[in-house]
């Protein structure tokens, strides 16, 4: 396959297709990776109907077994991996009073841990040049008590990503954190658009300006 292929874990119609149609004008052909391949096709749909190549599949991210198998399905059906986007997040309703240790560890699985088998499986299919990319968000720093759970997953996620960076290095291949310090919006400095500009900027950088972690902090109108 000659396109670079974008892969989005955790994709949906907000931030997920706006960084996919992001990759897409610059030649990547995405891969929207949802609960069910099914529910990605509309999504991918619309990126067909613009005249982007697009795929979709599916896969649990509580399932180690499950990422690893779709991972690797689309590393040899595509023949490589250039960007593995890792952009899911568990929303619980409940504070430290309230969360028990076995909710927070599947939370921790859906929106940390989950990156590890993806990576894993996608590592292949990934040469001199790949990057990995990582969906943060202000409440690894600032996390809402009332939904305990994200904080960590965010903080989680984003000092894996770090290690991630260092561990691929050597090989050319680079990880970073895009953290969003605001709430996602449909309109303005915090919609889809302006934040998938981010990401590709993020991931577009020489090795020399590399950061494993960029922050999207713009100033509100």
């Amino acid at each position: 396959m000659s396109s670079p292929v974008y892969v989005v874990i955790g994709a949906g119609p907000g931030l997920g297709l706006g960084v996919s149609r992001r990759f897409a004008r610059k030649g990547y052909a995405p891969v929207l990776i949802g609960a069910t391949a099914e529910a990605m096709e509309p999504l991918t749909q619309t990126l067909r109907d613009e005249g982007f190549e697009a795929y979709a599949a599916g896969l649990s991210l509580t399932d180690a077994d499950s990422i690893t198998a779709t991972i690797t399905e689309i590393g040899e059906a595509r023949g490589r991996i250039d960007v593995l986007h890792f952009n899911p997040s568990a929303w619980r309703e409940k504070s430290p009073l309230e969360l028990t240790p076995a909710e927070l560890l599947e939370d921790v699985m859906f929106g940390a841990a989950a990156l590890l088998p993806a990576l894993q499986a996608a590592r292949p299919y990934m040469s001199s040049g790949a990057r990995v990319l990582v969906t943060g968000s202000a409440a690894a720093d600032t996390p809402y008590a009332g939904a305990a759970s994200l904080g960590v997953q965010k903080a989680a996620v984003r000092n894996l990503t770090t290690s991630i960076d260092k561990t691929l290095k050597a090989d050319g291949i680079r990880a970073v954190c895009v953290q969003i310090n605001g709430e996602l919006g449909k309109e303005g400095p915090f919609s889809p658009p302006p934040i998938a500009d981010a990401m590709w900027a993020a991931v577009s950088r020489p090795d020399a300006d590399w950061t494993a972690q960029v922050a999207y902090s713009p100033a509100r109108a």
